[in-house]
């Protein structure tokens, strides 16, 4: 079957004003459960290295994974559950909202795709109703999560080729693709995609979109 038109969709900093990643670790310091007073101030300094298109995402999971691999799975869906309650929905983008929900209206089909670990982007597309989503999956040991990445990370090229695999499993045939996001890890996602939207764009993306005639938005809370 055919269908002419498949939305994907970053998450932070695209339909959330902020990135999901750092307000769970605020979050975790917040609740205790992350105890070391220099955690943030690293967080911040490897974010600093991923807007720039410069993380080493496996670095950066050993880190910021490493205060949970105690932790048993269960109870890190319960604070996540509290998160995104507290954290998460009252930053998503109004007019992030406003179009996902013409999206549904319309039967258009939705799908995230982010850098951020799975178990945060699946309660928060849960969060907005969407079904399908890519993330960042984690190997397990015991219970609890590692930070060892599970198969191919959804980051920079990452999201492409498991863009492409999710494609090829899938019964429907999408005709066009519309793309939008904020970052310029992104790229390379943005040139696969048939029409691609920047959503307060970083400023390497800014330019990028300039040259390519990629449509900005500037979304607001």
């Amino acid at each position: 079957m055919v269908k002419s038109e498949l939305y994907i969709f970053d998450l932070d900093e695209t339909l959330l004003n902020g990135d999901s990643a750092m307000l769970w670790h605020q979050f975790l310091v917040r609740e205790n459960i992350i105890k070391d007073a220099s955690f943030l101030a690293e967080d911040k300094r490897l974010m600093d290295l991923y807007s720039q298109g410069q993380l080493d995402m496996q670095q950066y999971l050993n880190f910021c994974i490493s205060p949970l691999t105690t932790m048993p799975i269960k109870k890190i869906e319960v604070l996540v559950e509290q998160f995104i309650e507290t954290d998460i929905s009252p930053r998503i983008f109004p007019q992030a909202k406003q179009l996902i929900k013409q999206l549904q209206q319309q039967g258009k089909v939705i799908i995230i795709i982010s850098a951020t670990v799975d178990f945060l982007v699946s309660k928060i597309a849960l969060s907005l109703n969407i079904n399908q989503y890519l993330a960042i999956d984690l190997e397990t040991n015991d219970q609890c999560y590692s930070p060892n990445i599970k198969g191919i990370a959804t980051y920079q090229y990452g999201k492409v080729i498991r863009l492409k695999a999710w494609l090829k499993a899938q019964a429907d045939l999408y005709q066009t693709l519309h793309f939008y996001t904020d970052s310029i890890n992104d790229l390379s996602l943005c040139e696969y995609a048939d029409i691609v939207n920047v959503v307060n764009p970083c400023a390497k993306l800014s330019s990028k979109a300039k040259q390519n005639n990629w449509r900005q938005l500037h979304w607001i809370q």
